[in-house]
């Protein structure tokens, strides 16, 4: 008998291929969608999925389906050290998306930063501080 386990994190999107461009440079290998394409995955290293799917697919699978407001569910990439959480955070503002709050060693003992994907979601970045 196999046991319940998480196999993907799904993201729904305004702009997949905008969605895709962000979480590229946070170093997810995505393969380029076909055009229109509404819903795309990628295997992360952990081997959990991670999908993204667009607004009209949502209302396509539930007619009663509303856009909501505010995160939900949030999300944390654990950076190789403390210098790789102000790199990508650079990064990713050199992208041209928002930063939340810029990097700072938090109290708990981890270099930490929020940046914003482009549907609004706050990511953490994060490492053990050294």
């Amino acid at each position: 008998m196999m046991s319940i386990q998480l196999d993907m994190i799904g993201i729904t999107c305004a702009n997949i291929a905008e969605s895709l461009r962000f979480y590229r440079l946070l170093d997810i290998e995505i393969v380029e969608p076909a055009p229109g394409e509404d819903h795309v995955e990628a295997i992360l290293p952990s081997g959990i999925r991670m999908a993204w799917d667009s607004l009209s697919l949502m209302k396509d699978l539930d007619p009663d389906w509303v856009e909501p407001r505010g995160h939900r569910v949030g999300l944390a990439f654990l950076c190789d050290g403390p210098t790789a959480v102000d790199s990508t955070y650079k990064k990713i503002l050199d992208g041209g998306f928002t930063s939340k709050k810029e990097p700072w060693d938090a109290f708990w003992g981890q270099r930490y930063a929020l940046v914003v994907d482009p549907d609004g979601n706050v990511i953490d970045l994060f490492a053990p501080l050294l």
